[in-house]
């Protein structure tokens, strides 16, 4: 990818950035290739950050899903899933590039950007007045309702939101050792117990390590895919 060494464009999502990529690189909206695309993305998404510009967590969850339909991808028996992500994000990036060709058009137009406005008019007034009687007790009733209604509306405490947005960070380079130092001393362990801790943030950094481990071909998939095995030929080679 052509590094941007002096100005990152701003986007306003990141299915804005997905359309800027594709028409960059020249890639096919229609058949997209997942692995060219999340490689452009993922060096952009570091460019922001080397840049000090906030990433933000739209622009995070959809290198995750990026991530996800590659892997996909990987797996004989998930290429129906594969097929079926890779048109809805077709559909959502044709949909979008339709919105911001509209748009276009509409800001060429000769009217565009001008305000028109109306003068207030004066309203009649009204002769017609309220004249039923309320009892006291009914009025009271009422006024409790409102009080009810008012006390449902405020906004949670802080303290409700400490649990969601609390997260904790966990780094790809640790949850590397963390499987190297178990495959070393099993040889194997089944697929599912690197994800048993439930911490999402440990999930996803354990599925990106492993991710790069069988990039570097240091661990296996087993061919019923239900173990991760440990690469022993390659480290006696190495």
């Amino acid at each position: 990818m052509e590094k941007l060494q002096f100005k990152l464009e701003k986007f306003e999502g990141p299915m804005d950035l997905l359309l800027h990529l594709i028409s960059k690189h020249k890639l096919n909206i229609y058949d997209i290739e997942i692995s060219s695309l999340l490689e452009q993305y993922l060096n952009y998404i570091n460019d922001m950050k080397a840049a000090d510009m906030e990433v933000t967590s739209e622009f995070l969850e959809m290198a995750a899903r990026l991530v996800y339909m590659k892997t996909c991808s990987l797996l004989p028996e998930d290429k129906e899933e594969e097929e079926q992500l890779k048109r809805e994000l077709t559909g959502q990036l044709l949909e979008l590039q339709m919105v911001k060709l509209a748009a276009q058009q509409l800001s060429q137009l000769s009217l565009w950007g001008q305000i028109f406005s109306r003068t207030p008019e004066k309203l009649e007034s009204s002769t017609e007045s309220y004249s039923h009687r309320h009892e006291p007790e009914e009025i009271r009733l009422m006024y409790q309702v409102v009080l009810n209604k008012v006390k449902r509306l405020k906004p949670p405490p802080k303290s409700a939101f400490s649990g969601i947005v609390e997260h904790k960070v966990v780094s790809i380079t640790s949850r590397v050792m963390y499987v190297l130092r178990h495959l070393y001393r099993n040889g194997k362990m089944p697929y599912q117990d690197f994800f048993a801790s439930g911490e999402r943030s440990e999930m996803v950094a354990t599925f990106l390590a492993m991710l790069e481990l069988i990039k570097s071909k240091r661990i296996r998939i087993s061919s019923d895919n239900q173990y991760v095995l440990f690469d022993r030929t390659r480290q006696q080679q190495s």
